[in-house]
């Protein structure tokens, strides 16, 4: 258990003695009267000839404590809320730098249709507005983020914090995505990701992808035992590319397609499995609509409460004490002492 004060610093505070300094009486202390008991009682001239030590020391030891940098150590408080711990796994491979159909599609007649495919939102632009909004208005959730080409990259371990989940999503934007998809490796690095954390309530895995994969034995086991061991449901927000399979189709010219050998992968697990296909920015929509109402249950977690500084009280309550040296030092300078 962490104390309720500490300093960073704590070896300025051996600077403490010389706060005595004006303390010391100086040359200018003596006396200019030849008897003393000649002179009137004056209580308010020895308030002051006590303050303005008392003020120089108060000033020095303020300093000397601000530079030891006291405050309150980092802490964890425990909160309870409604929502899910949700790691969005993002897919940012080339493919997703290409484009949704446009919004009436299914009104174009199949022939044109390739010529206007390229007149929707770019696909990874589209899942970062939406998921950026997702993320705003699911005020008791706690994210983290993650992006996968050929390999994982661990961009916000899991916070509440909703800038830090915004400013990764937003770095998404940055340089152009890689040529090949593990879809494998990034679920189980996915998966660790909630290896070391306390059970405190429903906990998602969102994939926001455009491709399938096919697994191997191995993976596909480490993927299956990984989301029973951590109790995680799984979402895939599938974002279809033109002339790609359809998850619910029943044609064969599909049936060996990655998208439908991952999506029946899926379908076999024992965990909660949910599918989205989203071939337009409306469909992607209402797929993260649908999660969001989907997970709202209680949920329990720790905050990391950073570390409090309290330097700047103890450098203003210094600055204050200067100030009124400075005021007494004008007086003594004016004759009004």
């Amino acid at each position: 258990m962490s104390s309720a004060f500490d300093f960073a610093q704590p070896w300025a505070l051996l600077l403490l003695p010389l706060a005595l300094l004006p303390l010391l009486r100086s040359r200018r202390d003596a006396l200019t009267f030849s008897c003393v008991a000649w002179l009137p009682t004056d209580a308010l001239g020895r308030v002051i000839g006590w303050l303005w030590p008392v003020l120089g020391v108060l000033a020095l030891a303020s300093c000397i404590v601000a530079l030891a940098q006291p405050g309150r150590p980092e802490t964890q408080v425990q909160r309870t809320g409604h929502g899910a711990e949700i790691l969005v796994l993002l897919d940012r491979s080339r493919s997703m730098d290409d484009h949704l159909l446009p919004g009436n599609w299914r009104e174009l007649d199949p022939t044109v249709l390739l010529y206007h495919k390229d007149r929707g939102l770019q696909k990874s632009a589209a899942a970062r507005d939406l998921l950026s909004r997702f993320v705003a208005q699911r005020e008791n959730d706690r994210f983290s983020l993650m992006y996968f080409s050929e390999k994982p990259l661990s961009v916000v371990p899991f916070t509440q914090h909703d800038e830090v989940m915004q400013a990764g999503i937003a770095a998404g934007a940055t340089g152009r995505g890689l040529s090949e998809t593990q879809v494998g490796r990034a679920l189980i690095a996915a998966i660790a990701e909630f290896d070391d954390r306390a059970y405190t309530g429903s906990r998602i895995i969102l994939l926001v992808s455009d491709g399938g994969a096919y697994l191997d034995e191995e993976t596909a086991d480490r993927v299956r035992r990984g989301l029973a061991r951590n109790r995680i449901s799984l979402y895939w927000i599938y974002l279809r590319s033109y002339n790609s399979a359809e998850l619910d189709s029943t044609l064969p010219r599909w049936e060996n397609a990655p998208e439908m050998a991952l999506h029946r992968f899926f379908q076999s697990l024992e965990t909660p499995y949910r599918a989205y296909q989203a071939d337009a920015p409306e469909d992607l929509a209402t797929a993260v609509r649908d999660v969001g109402r989907q997970q709202n249950l209680p949920l329990d977690f720790f905050e990391r409460i950073p570390r409090q500084d309290f330097s700047r009280y103890f450098i203003g309550l210094a600055a204050f004490a200067c100030l009124l040296l400075l005021v007494y030092r004008s007086m003594l300078l004016r004759g009004w002492s």
